[in-house]
């Protein structure tokens, strides 16, 4: 019979640690998993893997296809003009 064995990583919180996406401070825990490191925020749920020089590496670029789509505008909004443009009026008829 083989027994699995179940190895649980320990999360450790960094002192002094400022989590990069809500600026809290001492909120992020860090572990590793197959010796790479991870991290993660308590506060806002970023999380993120970090190469050997410790810099964070993006899940994945930003481009048109897998970013949202800019909401379209409204219709019925229009725009309000505080100050009069004496060039903009009309010419008395």
């Amino acid at each position: 019979m083989s027994e699995s064995i179940v190895v649980k990583t320990k999360k450790r919180f960094i002192a002094g640690a400022v989590c990069p996406a809500c600026s809290e401070p001492d909120k992020l825990k860090m572990w590793s998993e197959d010796d790479v490191p991870h991290r993660e925020c308590v506060a806002c749920g970023y999380s993120d893997t970090l190469n050997a020089q410790g810099q964070s590496i993006p899940n994945e670029l930003g481009t048109r296809v897998n970013q949202v789509a800019p909401k379209v505008a409204n219709p019925k909004v229009q725009t309000v003009q505080f100050f009069p443009n004496p060039k903009l009026k009309k010419p008395d008829a």
